[in-house]
């Protein structure tokens, strides 16, 4: 088998596993996702809440949580998600991406932000399939997001899942306002936009990637990405496969239109 890539709208901290009733279309569709593809051997994650100068990889064997949201209830702070980390991969992600002239580091103390513990305690809730964690880039550079994704496309690793976990909408203003018809619009032209971008037999990949790296001219860009750090993970997830991807998912999350991407192993 071979790698699996999911692009994931990851929601609005820890509310998706608290029952939250406007996370409930993105539960749902994390759990089919799951059902659609073959549980992975290991999962690295590219979290919207990670960012560093250059890519940096956890390297811990029992990596801890990162309650890294703050104002929701008690419980929020009580979530476990004990999955394992997995040194041996973390060392052969850092050696692909030097191979592949990318300068990485390894971190040793770095735990599990909630990027990585809410949506994976959704699809893989025991918590057993080793997990490591893959930084961004803080220059928030589209292109070099899209060639840190093509360096993972090299990585050899039986049953691969790469998770790519942001938000395909992410105006923190806009969820706290009422829904207009105009917000509205903003938020779905965008949404198809991007779905057109990612899922399109017509686009050939150099245009693709073209589309991406200049996403802020898409449609109402700005509007749903005041600051891009939660769709990047989107670019490094096309930079692996850099193909369209295999399926998409909408869904309502917190009012809003938002999507997941789904690459099936090639």
């Amino acid at each position: 088998m071979g790698t699996n890539i999911l692009f994931l709208s990851h929601g609005g901290g820890p509310l998706p596993l608290l029952g939250d009733s406007a996370h409930a279309e993105m539960v749902a569709s994390l759990k089919m996702i799951t059902q659609k593809i073959a549980t992975p051997s290991a999962i690295v994650v590219v979290s919207a809440h990670w960012e560093t100068d250059i890519p940096t990889i956890t390297h811990a064997a029992n990596p801890e949580l990162i309650y890294d949201y703050a104002g929701f209830p008690d419980e929020s702070y009580d979530i476990e998600y004990a999955a394992p980390g997995e040194p041996a991969l973390a060392e052969h992600l850092f050696e692909t991406l030097s191979n592949n002239a990318i300068e990485a580091k390894l971190n040793d103390k770095r735990g599990f932000d909630h990027g990585l513990f809410v949506p994976l305690k959704i699809m893989y809730p025991n918590a057993n399939i080793p997990c490591v964690q893959l930084s961004m880039l803080r220059s928030l550079d589209p292109a070099q997001h899209i060639a840190l994704g093509s360096a993972l496309s090299h990585v050899e690793y039986e049953n691969l899942l790469i998770v790519g976990s942001g938000f395909s909408f992410h105006n923190m203003r806009a969820f706290f306002r009422p829904d207009t018809q105009e917000s509205h619009a903003q938020n779905t032209s965008f949404e198809n936009w991007l779905i057109d971008t990612c899922s399109s037999q017509d686009i050939d990949e150099s245009e693709r990637a073209a589309r991406l790296i200049n996403w802020e001219s898409a449609p109402h860009a700005r509007y749903c990405h005041p600051r891009e750090e939660h769709l990047l993970p989107l670019h490094v997830c096309y930079g692996a496969a850099q193909r369209p991807c295999s399926e998409y998912f909408s869904m309502q999350i917190l009012g809003k239109q938002a999507s997941a991407y789904l690459w099936y192993a090639a």
